[in-house]
């Protein structure tokens, strides 16, 4: 699940970029995440009304942050190669992963992860655009915000119930930064293609990370997560013609390396409860791991990105 959302997550945002020039990064965003908010709520037809008042505020929240990682990774990727801004956005679950590691050996990483910034960026040589590395950086601070608000909300609301309303949040916090792009712009070609594209980023893969993050540590999902920033490189190269510089390819690897580093530190200590049905009322009683993540063919058994991260 999880390789399957990274893999979406690369493919939808190379193919995404063509489209800057017709509305813009902020109205792709705007036309992703509304196609998306329509088919959720068609699909899985939430009731966030019998949400526990806490969840319904981690929802909400994650909506806004799933705006402000998308929106930001876009203005990014306009301004710098899709591998670069990745791995500079790959910094949020690294800090979450720091954050939740113990001992004196994950201070180790955050050096590490600066000294693959550092060769990305190449400030001594006066590369690297400097606003495109502002918003990759909001970008992570974002995704960090997701990956934690998207595992609260998935340990306790089933199936794609958080999902359907906080992407519906994240549609109506872009419109007001979309509307001067997307004014006068959209035509059915476009309608369409911002369809296709909903599915790619965010509804498929959003949905993957959601299921992931029950089953998974976050020590496990981190991991998995280190190979973002390869995938971005390869999808710039394959769909965008980006071929990636020898400097890119060091920093990347140092910052996956760093990734790998922290996120074995870094893994889930507390059990999480069973996730129930968003229409109940009620905490949840807890569960170990292994009831929690199930039969496989339990749904109930059965949310990262971050970005970034890791928008990307």
């Amino acid at each position: 699940m999880a390789v399957g959302s990274m893999t979406c997550v690369q493919i939808g945002l190379a193919l995404s970029v063509p489209l800057f020039a017709e509305i813009g990064p902020l109205g792709t965003v705007w036309l992703r995440l509304t196609w998306a908010a329509v088919i959720l709520l068609v699909a899985v037809r939430p009731r966030p009304w019998r949400f526990r008042r806490p969840i319904l505020l981690a929802t909400v929240a994650l909506g806004v942050v799933t705006a402000g990682v998308t929106m930001l990774f876009m203005a990014a990727i306009a301004r710098m190669p899709l591998g670069v801004a990745s791995a500079l956005e790959f910094l949020g679950p690294l800090g979450v992963a720091v954050a939740r590691g113990h001992g004196r050996r994950r201070l180790l990483w955050p050096g590490l992860a600066a000294a693959g910034v550092l060769v990305l960026t190449h400030p001594w040589q006066g590369g690297g655009d400097l606003l495109g590395i502002v918003f990759a950086l909001g970008a992570a601070a974002c995704w960090a915000g997701y990956i934690l608000l998207t595992q609260a909300v998935g340990d306790e609301v089933a199936g794609l119930g958080g999902l359907a309303v906080s992407i519906p949040v994240a549609a109506l916090v872009t419109t007001p930064f979309a509307g001067s792009d997307i004014a006068g712009a959209l035509t059915p070609h476009l309608l369409l293609t911002g369809f296709g594209l909903a599915l790619l980023l965010p509804v498929v893969p959003f949905g993957l990370e959601m299921y992931a993050l029950r089953r998974l540590t976050t020590a496990a999902f981190g991991t998995l997560m280190c190979l973002e920033p390869a995938l971005a490189l390869l999808a710039g190269l394959a769909l965008l013609g980006q071929v990636p510089s020898p400097w890119a390819l060091a920093g990347v690897a140092l910052v996956v390396a760093a990734g790998l580093g922290a996120e074995r530190t870094g893994a889930r200590q507390d059990d999480a409860p069973a996730p129930v049905e968003s229409e109940r009322v009620g905490v949840p009683a807890p569960v170990t791991r292994a009831a929690a993540a199930g039969d496989p063919r339990d749904d109930a058994g059965a949310v990262v990105r971050s970005a970034r991260a890791g928008p990307g």
